[in-house]
């Protein structure tokens, strides 16, 4: 436990100060109004439209922080404050899940084999905490690997595909930020770029710190898996 702890507390601290500033920083900027008045769901229209994108839905969702690109339905799903918003933080999220949906335009690799790991890794998920639950009691109790190895092998998926997360995610912002420092008619200063840009990067911050999450969980469990992670 005492390794386990070594590698997960700074982890789970950063994680902390991370969401905090995420969520300050995206509560800041709902607060400021988009000088062009434009909503999340025309700044949505606007940059798919501009490249050259018709077949996408753009949809409202319910929930907070609920906003995702549905490549097999072709829908970018926005949260109702984003949808309906006016501010820095909904074109800013809108913009960023837009991005998604010209990555999926193009065929980018990395949401592509994201894509089709997503089946398999909700299902490992699901099953993986008791996976390693009973995998170590064998191991600890009678010595069989068996069951602890099955969970190290869901765990390393998991890991796999937080880590193709990240440039799926950073590519996407990166695609905002260009598109909306070039569209002045929906930011109309350079501040609100800059702001559009802070909020997306601690966005990104906290894919960061899940993918360092679950890569601590992974050599934890591989460590006691092969005998050295035992104290």
């Amino acid at each position: 436990m005492g390794t386990y702890l070594i590698l997960i507390l700074p982890i789970l601290l950063l994680s902390m100060f991370v969401q905090w500033k995420f969520r300050t920083k995206f509560s800041k900027y709902s607060e400021l109004q988009l000088s062009s008045t434009l909503s999340g769901k025309e700044v949505a229209e606007q940059m798919l439209h501009d490249h050259n994108i018709y077949d996408v839905k753009i949809l409202s969702l319910e929930g907070q922080l609920t906003d995702h690109y549905n490549p097999s339905s072709k829908t970018v799903n926005l949260s109702t404050d984003v949808y309906y918003g006016r501010s820095i933080a909904a074109a800013a999220v809108a913009a960023h899940e837009c991005g998604h949906a010209i990555q999926h335009a193009k065929s980018y690799h990395w949401l592509q084999l994201r894509s089709k790991m997503v089946p398999i890794v909700s299902i490992s998920s699901t099953l993986l905490q008791w996976v390693l639950i009973i995998g170590v009691m064998l191991i600890l109790f009678s010595g069989s690997p068996f069951v602890l190895a099955i969970g190290v092998a869901g765990l390393a998926l998991v890991t796999l595909f937080s880590l193709i997360t990240l440039p799926v995610e950073f590519d996407a912002s990166r695609k905002a930020i260009l598109w909306l420092k070039n569209s002045q008619d929906v930011m109309q200063t350079p501040e609100e770029n800059a702001q559009a840009k802070d909020a997306l990067w601690w966005a990104a911050m906290t894919y960061v710190v899940a993918a360092l999450g679950a890569l601590a969980n992974l050599l934890y469990y591989a460590s006691m898996l092969f005998g050295r992670g035992r104290d």
